[in-house]
């Protein structure tokens, strides 16, 4: 027998273990009917199991058990990446914590050494954490970014690209993190909105030119007043890049610079002579019209130097201190200093000369980076980049024919607008952890790239008559440049491998709407071009963002982040999954423990039933066919079992995973708890034998299937029934995750039953919503009648007035030629039926309380239709809090209709 309740704490750990050595989470090697595969998205090797982790994980795990369980040869390929930046970060922290040297006075190799050290003590946490959530994933066939195989394929690619053209080194700007004196992307960039002020500057006028400048504008904004200047005002947040102005800009069409352009102004503090030019980015509506240029300091200034032919001058080093290698005009007092004393320094010396017109307070957003938390640079340096224009066209036209589709499609918009509009990607880290670039320097300068320093010592034997020494590029690869290889490289490309003969391209990625660009667009570009054209996975299944109960996105900051595995010591992880699952079907996921805490129940609510079936001697029979059962509730239920299958499996083949967990929801709690058991106890308690012996027979199959259905979603509670349950009766052939899918044939849906079955099922619910919507007692019984019934009516009444007596709370089950007096009536299929209800309520206490609780409902109405029809909540409030008002006013208004409904049944009673 059954344990009173599932223990999930002991349970999970014992039958995670019996899944890993069964060998079932490797691809089966006979009998598959087809393959399946999927590859994990890396979790970084620093990281801990997060909710968006659950979720992600949870919706790729339902898909491998599902497949799996259809007989496929499944790989879902695990493994983690190397979080170049993220893990030099850790281990530099821990070093400090520990009192040690840093990483420059250890060196390059030592550092590097520490590096492994940590990871093999503390680098596999996610991938135990995994294991709880009850991922089954092919653990024999874990891969990192870093090992050797993904190495091999990474120094290929590089090599390849580079002979193609496709790869090439470029003094462009960057994001540059001046802690990390890296490059870095910009995921890894975090926008913060921060106090601060446009500094108003006025640059004199060059060569004593002067021009005419509006100072008031009448109603048709034609300028009456003007006034002669020899300056130029501009605006900017960042004062201290000034010191690298080449230019300043207007737009071609503002007639009140039309007569600067092609002049000079004279650049304050360092006297240099830039000039005006015209260019659309000036916007003629913003502050004075004008914007100063620094193309070396910020991206749109960088465009517009491009145009106008203006040199870009490096005024900051990798610190972010002032430097003066390109610029020795600027006074020596500047050099050295942090860029933000150079600022205070700068606008003192403004307002000291003159110069400073203007401190206009504004709150803006202000780029920072994610893991040191310092203001990002945009900073001009030479480093690798790849000619992603070209890559994206093959990886455009898969997607606009369908080789690839996104699910759901509207995510194909965030695609197609990166890659038509996508910029060369910046590929080079200025980190010691990660792939080190295989690029050699001669003495000369000559760049050698080679898979091997070998290699690249026989390029510079035709350059030099002898041998020279060589130095290799210090730089690493961007982490997302060994991501974008993952679906060939972890299944042992460059080489020709089972593997990749069986399993590639993938069936299915399931990831997160922000990397579509920074990792989905970039496996398909590497993909295409290094496997003959073929994409790297048929469908992308994009999972939405969890948040809090509110709608906010959580934060440690907020106190509203839920903690995936302190639920699971707490829970236990399938009611975690069974709700991930459920909640999948939206952007935003709101979630909350006590969400969770009710799938829990739904959970218990399984066990228990299982247990009620066994307490029944609800057993498997060998050779039970179920298409043989005679029983009208047993032929109900195979046909509801057969939809809830259709059901279930079109839902996760659709990857709309919430359908599922919505279908099975139904099936278990709904159709199979609430009914068919509470259908079947009569039987089991009659003393037709043999009515008692199918039912039992077909209890326990349906049970089975039930078990099949739900095990993808909750594969622990499903395995611990199916190890119990198959304690009695025939053997069991296979653990749960092993077992066969059902697949039920039309046939097993008999419409007579579903009729008649369904007909009960409806009556026994008017019963009972109408006992609860007029306040009847439960210990009243009150007398049912039927008016008039036709003959089928009749035959139905005979068979079932147990059922309805008993389920029904109701005294007898007759018929009249017309309601009785004193009646509620309500139709139930071709019938009117009639309940008494005189004498079982009292009628004005009744109204009472219903008149008092439709008064309730019109003071909530009123109230949130007064918020509603305010303009300014509407135009002011967050848009969920404005969406919230509106459920609740439709809530309210449903509630009244109801009561109002209850009032008028009333009056048919007296």
């Amino acid at each position: 027998m059954l344990e009173k309740t599932f223990e999930p704490q002991a349970a999970e750990p014992r039958l995670y273990a019996q899944w890993e050595e069964s060998g079932l989470f490797a691809p089966r090697t006979e009998g598959e009917a087809g393959a399946y595969s999927i590859v994990i998205p890396p979790p970084n090797v620093t990281g801990s199991l997060h909710i968006g982790h659950a979720l992600n994980n949870t919706l790729q795990d339902i898909l491998a058990r599902y497949h799996r369980m259809k007989g496929k040869a499944v790989l879902w390929l695990p493994g983690t990446d190397h979080a170049g930046i993220a893990t030099q970060m850790v281990v530099e922290r821990q070093l400090g914590a520990a009192g040690n040297i840093g990483r420059r006075d250890m060196g390059r190799d030592a550092f590097i050494e520490k590096i492994w050290e940590w990871k093999a003590e503390s680098g596999g946490t996610i991938v135990r954490q995994l294991r709880r959530l009850g991922a089954s994933c092919d653990w024999s066939r874990e891969r990192f970014t870093l090992d050797e195989g993904l190495n091999a394929a990474v120094r290929k690619v590089f090599v390849q690209l580079h002979k193609e053209g496709l790869i090439y080194r470029d003094k462009r700007l960057v994001n540059w993190d001046p802690h990390f004196q890296t490059a870095i992307s910009d995921l890894e960039v975090e926008q913060r909105e921060m106090d601060g002020a446009y500094w108003h500057f006025a640059y004199p006028l060059a060569d004593g030119v002067t021009y005419e400048h509006p100072v008031a504008f009448d109603e048709d904004g034609k300028a009456p007043e003007w006034e002669t200047r020899d300056f130029i005002v501009v605006a900017t947040t960042r004062p201290e890049t000034m010191l690298g102005d080449t230019g300043v800009a207007v737009h071609p069409e503002d007639e009140r610079y039309a007569g600067l352009v092609g002049k000079f102004v004279t650049l304050p503090i360092v006297g240099r002579r830039i000039p005006i030019v015209a260019d659309d980015y000036a916007d003629p509506t913003k502050g004075s019209g004008a914007v100063k240029i620094t193309p070396a300091h910020d991206f749109n200034d960088f465009g517009v130097g491009k145009r106008a032919g203006l040199p870009s001058l490096n005024i900051l080093d990798a610190f972010g201190r002032v430097t003066d290698a390109d610029t020795p005009d600027v006074p020596s007092d500047y050099v050295g200093q942090d860029r933000f004393a150079a600022r205070k320094a700068i606008v003192a010396r403004a307002e000291e000369e003159g110069w400073l017109r203007e401190i206009e307070k504004t709150k803006h957003v202000v780029p920072h980076g994610d893991r040191s938390g310092v203001v990002i640079e945009p900073w001009l340096t030479d480093q690798w980049y790849v000619d992603a224009k070209v890559l994206a066209q093959p990886a455009l036209k898969a997607v606009e024919q369908g080789d690839t589709v996104f699910e759901p499609k509207s995510y194909e918009k965030i695609y197609f607008e990166w890659l038509r509009n996508i910029e060369p990607w910046c590929i080079s880290r200025q980190l010691w952890w990660g792939h080190r670039i295989p690029a050699w320097y001669g003495p000369n300068g000559e760049i050698y790239v080679a898979e091997t320093e070998e290699d690249a010592r026989e390029q510079a034997m035709a350059d030099y008559d002898s041998e020279v020494a060589l130095t290799q590029d210090e730089d690493v690869l961007d982490t997302w440049f060994s991501s974008a290889l993952w679906p060939f490289s972890t299944m042992g490309w460059p080489e020709k491998t089972e593997d990749l003969e069986r399993f590639y391209p993938t069936s299915d990625l399931v990831t997160a709407a922000d990397i579509i660009f920074f990792w989905v667009a970039r496996m398909m570009m590497m993909g295409l071009h290094f496997m003959d054209g073929e994409v790297p996975f048929k469908r992308v299944i994009i999972n939405g963002l969890v948040r809090d109960e509110k709608g906010q996105k959580m934060s440690k900051s907020k106190g509203n982040v839920i903690d995936p595995l302190g639920i699971i010591d707490e829970l236990g992880a399938d009611p975690l999954r069974f709700t991930m699952a459920i909640l999948s079907g939206t952007r935003d996921i709101k979630l909350s423990k006590q969400r969770i805490e009710g799938y829990r129940n739904f959970g218990t609510k399984l066990w228990n039933a299982a247990r009620f079936s066994q307490m029944n001697e609800a057993r498997r029979v060998e050779g039970f066919d179920p298409a043989t059962v005679e029983q009208t509730i047993n032929r109900w239920i195979r046909g509801e079992l057969t939809k809830a299958e259709r059901a279930v499996s079109d839902a996760i083949e659709g990857g709309r995973f919430d359908d599922a967990a919505g279908a099975l929801y139904r099936f278990v709690w709904n159709v199979f708890c609430d009914w068919y058991l509470e259908l079947a106890k009569p039987v089991f308690q009659g003393s037709d034998e043999a009515a008692k012996a199918e039912t039992r027979a077909m209890t326990a199959w349906t049970l089975d299937q039930t078990l099949k259905l739900l095990h993808p979603v909750m594969p622990f509670i499903t395995e611990e029934l199916w190890a119990e349950l198959g304690k009695e009766g025939p053997a069991r052939e296979t653990l749960l995750i092993g077992a066969e899918w059902p697949v039920l044939p039309d046939a097993f849906i008999d419409a007579s039953a579903q009729s008649e079955i369904g007909w009960l099922v409806d009556l026994i619910g008017e019963i009972r919503g109408l006992r609860a919507e007029m306040n009847v007692p439960p210990s009243a019984k009150p007398p049912l009648a039927f008016v008039a019934p036709d003959a089928v009516t009749a035959e139905r009444i005979a068979r079932h007035r147990d059922l309805i007596l008993t389920l029904g709370r109701v005294s007898e089950v007759g018929s009249a030629d017309a309601a009785p007096t004193g009646a509620v009536t309500f139709v139930s299929g071709a019938s009117t039926v009639a309940l008494s209800l005189a004498g079982v309520i009292d009628l004005t206490v009744e109204r009472a309380r219903l008149e008092k609780e439709i008064a309730a409902f019109d003071s909530d109405i009123g109230h949130v239709n007064k918020k509603l029809g305010n303009p300014n909540f509407v135009s002011r409030a967050a848009p969920d809090v404005v969406e919230e008002q509106r459920a609740k006013l439709a809530e309210a208004e449903a509630g009244k209709a109801k009561l109002q409904a209850a009032l008028a049944r009333l009056s048919e009673i007296g």
